[in-house]
């Protein structure tokens, strides 16, 4: 039975990627025993998994992009999470947008790839019992 999912983010300054996460997103950690330095390994909640086409098209135009992987962080309301989080040093590429399945916006993470924080207008699978 799979029990759960295990997320990497491949960073380029790892250690302020974790400090990032631990300090401004204050997600609880273990730490990897015998480990130098620390590696903390994140609990990041709920999770759920939608499955995105390369190739479709939208509102009359067809688009396709690669084969990616990608992390999303859900939220009930981007506007009030966003600036808490600019409050505690974070830092966000643009402004939010309505994509259609949710309001986004990026969020500039040390050393690593811009990860997306949302506020789902889609049903939300997360919290389904198992």
């Amino acid at each position: 039975m799979i029990k759960a999912a295990h997320l990497l983010i491949y960073s380029d300054d790892a250690e302020a990627t974790r400090a990032f996460l631990r300090d401004v997103l204050g997600w609880p950690f273990v730490v990897e025993p015998g480990s130098v330095p620390d590696w903390p390994i994140f609990r990041v909640g709920p999770s759920e998994l939608g499955v995105h086409p390369t190739r479709s098209e939208w509102e009359g135009k067809a688009w396709s992009g690669p084969r990616h992987h990608s992390i999303s962080l859900m939220t009930d309301d981007v506007q009030a999470e966003k600036a808490a989080l600019e409050a505690k040093g974070a830092e966000f590429s643009g402004e939010i947008t309505d994509m259609g399945f949710g309001l986004t916006v990026m969020m500039k993470i040390p050393g690593a790839d811009d990860i997306m924080l949302y506020q789902p207008t889609h049903p939300e699978a997360y919290s389904l019992p198992s």
